[in-house]
C-alpha cells in the first residue's frame, strides 16, 4: 500500500482524452471512501468509462465477479450518475492493477460501502463535462441544461444532443473536481434500487465461455499437480519415468516447493509435489493414477478430530489460557443468580466446496508471466506468485475471469503460482485444473471450535452473567486464520457481568476465511445458547431477545460497532412477517429465530421447520418449510435482484451447513473428498427464503455474507421448538451420534 501512496497523490484527479472514433475516455483516481468500515483511507480506487461516438457507454467493473453480482452492480453505480440508458451500457473487467485501482478484492462484503461513494462521483464528473460540452455546443449557459437516458437537452430551444455527440469534446475540457460534484437526488435514482439481470446471465445459461476453467489458447497443455495427502508433506521420490511413458503425457517432474519442511501452507507459499502436464487434462488425469509417490511426513500426521475433541474436553475443565474480555464479576453473579444454565457446542471444520474447482492458465515467455484465472484477490495472488518464483511483480500479468463460486477460497491463490511454476518448467501455456479432491482436500478451512456456556439469570428471567470459554485452535497465544474470539461478540456490553476467555490447540490444518469468517461458527453457538436461555427462564425467545437488546451498557472507551435500535427493527420485522406468535402451528412443526451482525448487516431470520414424529431426529426426520429474512443493510440496494440472490443464496449455504455439511481430519489429512461425503444441499431440501430489506438512513453496506449465520441456529432453534431436541454440535447428522439433548 505504501508503493501505491507515492504514486497517485492523496488528491482525487480524473483524466479524459479523445478515443478512436471521436468518443471519450474517463479514467478516474479516487481516495478510499472516508469513513469505510475496512481498508485504509487512503486507498486507491480507479474506475474507466468509455463513451463512443454511438453513444454506446463501456464500464469497467474492478472488483472480482464470483458469483455476488459486484459485476454488475458496481457499474450501475456509475451509469446512474451519469445519467445514461441502462441498456446502452456494456461492461467489461477492469485490468488488474495496483497502481490505478488499488487493493480489487471480492471479500468481507466491502465492494459496495468501499465504492459507494466515489463511483457516484465517478459517474457525476462524466455527466458534469458532457453538460459543460453542450453548453459550449449550443453556447447556453450550463444551468438551462438537463441529462437524462445518455442525452443533454436545452428545454428553452428544444435542442438535444447525445453523449456520444458530445463525446469528443468533452474530451477537451477541464477536469472537475471530484469532491465538488454534484450528485443526484436519490428520488431521481432510475437505474439504482431496479431490478437488474446479471450482465453475464445470458453467456452463463447459454454456456459461452466465462469461467477460468473455460480458457483456452495455442499451444496450451493441461496440467494436474499432486500434492501429499498430509498438510506439510514433501515429496521423497516418485516414478516419473513410468508416467512420463503414459499416452499424452509431455512432462512429469518434482516440484520442491517453497515451504520449511513440514511447514502448512497458509497461502503465501508453494507446498511441494508432483506436476503431470499432457496434451489434455483427461490424459494428464489418468496418468496420475499411475503415480506412485513416497512422502515425507510432518509430525502433524497424528493430528486427527478425534484427536482435536478430547484435547477440547480436556482444555474445557481448565481455566482458560488467555482472557478476550471481561466485564464485572460473573462468580459474584452466579453465586447469586436464581437460576443457572450450562451447555456446551461445537461446529466443525467446513469447506467451501465452490463449483468451479480451483484452476489457472498460466504462459511463462521471455521472463514474464501472464496469469488467466478466477480468484478473489489478484493482487495479493501476484504477490504470492513473484515471491515463490522470484520475480518482480511488475512481470506478471494477471487478468481475472469470473469466477464459479469463492465464498472465500479465492482470497488464497496458490493455484496461480503452480500454474506459473509449471508454465515456467515446460515453457509453454498451461492450464491447471484441480479436480474435486484436490480442491476438498487441499482447501483454507473454516476453523471449528468448541464453546462451554454458563450462563446466570435472575428471579425475573434476566440475563444477568455469561460465561464462554472458547477452545479453538492455534499455538503461543496466536488464534489460527480466522479461529478467533473478539471481544466484541454479542451480548458483549448487553450483559453487566461477562467473561469470555479461550484456549488453544495448536493445529496442522490450514484454515481461512469462509462466507461469513468467524460470524458463521459463532452465530451458531452464541444465538442457539442465547434461545436456550430465554427457555430455561420460561420466557417466549422474541420477549427475551427485544428486552436483551434495551440493556446495552457501553464498558470500553471505544464503543462496539452494533446498534441495538436497527438490530431491534430487524427482529421485529422479521416477527411481523413470519407471524410470530400469530399462527396455529400443527404438532412437530415450530419456529426459531436468530439474529446477527456481520459485515456491517444487521440481519433477523425466523426458520420454520418440520420434524416427523416418533421418529429418531436425523436428515430425513427434518424438513426446513420456509426461512424470513429481515435485513438493514443501509439506504440503498443498488440491485435489488442480486441482493435478494445474495441473502437466499446465503440462507441455502447455512441450511446445508447445519444438516451435513462436515470437514474431519484424519493422519493429519483430510477425509472427505467430494459430494458423497461432504453434501451439499439439494434441491427438495431447499425451502422458499423470503426477504424483506429495512432502508434504514445509513450507508449501503455489502449483502454477500451477512445473511449467512442468522441462518444455522434459527434452524437449530426450530428444531428445538418443533422437537424439543437441542442441537449443541452440528451439523445435524453428526449432533444426532448422542450430543443432541432435551
Amino acid at each position: 500500500m505504501n508503493a501505491i501512496r507515492s504514486k497517485v497523490s492523496r488528491r482525487t484527479f480524473l483524466k479524459a482524452s479523445a478515443v478512436t472514433g471521436g468518443g471519450l475516455l474517463l479514467s478516474f483516481s479516487l481516495p478510499q471512501l472516508a469513513g469505510a468500515t475496512t481498508g485504509p483511507a487512503e486507498a486507491t480506487l480507479n474506475a474507466y468509462v468509455r463513451i463512443a461516438a454511438d453513444g454506446i457507454v463501456t464500464i469497467a467493473a474492478k472488483n472480482p465477479e464470483v458469483g455476488q453480482g459486484i459485476k454488475t452492480a458496481l457499474p450501475m453505480i456509475i451509469a446512474e450518475e451519469l445519467d445514461v440508458d441502462w441498456k446502452n451500457v456494456r461492461i467489461e473487467m477492469a485490468a488488474v492493477d495496483a497502481e490505478k485501482y488499488g487493493a480489487q478484492t471480492a471479500g468481507g462484503s466491502t465492494s459496495i460501502p468501499r465504492n459507494w461513494d466515489n463511483l457516484r462521483r465517478v459517474g457525476a464528473a462524466g455527466r458534469q463535462m458532457l453538460v459543460s460540452a453542450a453548453a459550449k455546443t449550443l453556447k447556453v449557459p450550463e444551468g438551462e441544461l438537463t441529462t437524462a437516458d445518455g442525452n443533454v437537452s436545452h428545454a428553452a430551444s428544444n435542442r438535444t444532443l447525445s453523449y456520444g455527440a458530445l463525446a469528443a469534446t468533452a474530451a477537451t475540457l477541464p477536469v472537475p473536481d471530484l469532491k465538488t460534484v454534484a450528485l443526484k437526488d436519490p428520488a431521481n435514482f432510475k437505474i439504482i434500487g431496479q431490478r437488474t439481470e446479471d450482465i453475464d446471465a445470458p453467456k452463463i445459461v447459454t454456456g459461452q465461455p466465462l469461467y477460468g476453467i473455460d480458457v483456452t489458447m495455442p499451444g496450451m497443455l493441461y496440467a494436474v499437480f499432486e500434492k501429499c495427502a498430509v498438510f506439510g508433506g514433501t515429496v521423497a521420490r516418485a516414478n516419473l519415468d513410468d508416467v512420463k511413458s503414459m499416452p499424452g503425457v509431455r512432462h512429469a517432474f518434482i516440484i520442491p516447493g517453497t515451504l520449511v519442511p513440514g511447514e502448512v501452507n497458509l497461502g503465501g507459499g508453494l507446498s511441494g509435489g508432483v506436476a503431470i502436464v499432457a496434451d489434455t487434462w483427461w490424459r494428464a488425469k489418468i496418468a496420475r493414477g499411475k503415480l506412485r509417490v513416497d512422502w515425507n511426513l510432518p509430525p502433524t500426521a497424528s493430528q486427527s478430530s478425534v484427536g482435536y475433541a478430547a484435547r477440547a474436553a480436556e482444555l474445557a475443565k481448565q481455566k482458560p489460557e488467555m482472557s478476550v474480555r471481561v466485564d464485572g464479576d460473573v462468580d459474584a453473579a452466579f453465586k447469586g443468580a436464581a437460576k443457572v444454565v450450562e451447555a456446551s457446542y461445537s461446529y466443525p471444520f467446513l469447506a467451501h466446496a465452490p463449483m468451479e474447482p480451483q484452476n489457472a492458465t498460466a504462459h511463462f515467455k521471455d521472463g514474464k508471466v501472464e496469469i488467466w484465472v478466477p480468484t478473489q484477490a489478484p493482487g495479493g495472488g501476484r504477490t504470492q506468485a513473484a515471491k515463490a518464483l522470484g520475480m518482480s511483480e511488475k512481470d506478471i500479468t494477471v487478468y481475472m475471469t469470473r469466477g464459479g463460486g469463492g465464498f472465500g477460497r479465492r482470497l488464497t491463490s496458490e493455484f496461480m503460482t503452480e500454474a506459473a511454476w509449471i508454465s515456467r518448467e515446460v515453457g509453454t501455456p498451461v492450464k491447471l485444473l484441480w479436480t474435486r479432491e484436490d480442491d476438498m482436500r487441499h482447501d483454507a478451512y473454516r476453523p471449528g471450535g468448541f464453546h462451554n456456556f454458563k450462563a446466570g439469570l435472575d428471579a425475573n428471567g434476566k440475563l444477568i452473567a455469561l460465561r464462554d470459554h472458547f477452545v479453538s485452535y492455534g499455538s503461543d497465544g496466536k488464534f489460527a486464520n480466522s479461529a478467533n474470539l473478539s471481544n466484541d461478540i454479542f451480548p458483549a456490553e448487553f450483559v453487566p457481568n461477562l467473561d469470555y476467555g479461550a484456549s488453544l490447540i495448536p493445529l496442522g490444518t490450514p484454515t481461512g476465511p469462509m462466507r461469513a469468517p468467524r460470524s458463521n461458527g459463532l452465530a451458531m453457538v452464541f444465538q442457539s445458547f442465547l434461545d436456550e436461555i430465554a427457555h430455561a427462564a420460561g420466557r417466549d425467545p422474541l420477549e427475551f431477545h427485544l428486552d436483551l437488546l434495551r440493556e446495552h451498557r457501553a464498558t470500553s472507551p471505544t464503543p462496539l460497532p452494533f446498534d441495538a435500535a436497527r438490530m431491534t427493527t430487524a427482529l421485529k420485522t422479521v416477527a411481523e412477517v413470519a407471524g410470530w406468535g400469530k399462527r396455529e402451528l400443527p404438532k412437530g412443526t415450530g419456529l426459531g429465530l436468530a439474529y446477527y451482525f456481520s459485515h456491517s448487516g444487521y440481519v433477523a431470520h425466523v426458520a420454520e421447520v418440520t420434524v416427523t414424529p416418533d421418529v429418531p431426529l436425523s436428515v430425513n426426520s427434518v424438513k426446513v418449510n420456509k426461512v424470513w429474512v429481515a435485513a438493514d443493510v443501509g439506504q440503498h440496494i443498488v440491485n435489488p435482484s442480486g441482493a435478494e440472490n445474495q441473502v437466499q443464496g446465503a440462507v441455502l449455504d447455512g441450511i446445508g451447513q447445519i444438516l451435513g455439511q462436515e470437514i474431519t481430519i484424519a493422519h493429519g489429512g483430510t477425509v472427505e473428498s467430494n459430494f458423497d461425503t461432504y453434501p451439499l444441499l439439494r434441491m427438495r431440501q431447499a425451502p422458499p427464503v423470503e426477504v424483506h430489506f429495512i432502508l434504514s438512513q445509513n450507508s449501503p453496506t455489502g449483502l454477500g455474507e451477512p445473511a449467512l449465520p442468522p441462518t444455522l441456529p434459527a434452524v437449530a432453534n426450530a428444531i428445538f421448538a418443533a422437537s424439543g431436541k437441542r442441537l449443541r454440535d452440528v451439523p445435524l447428522n453428526k449432533s444426532m451420534h448422542g450430543s443432541a439433548s432435551a
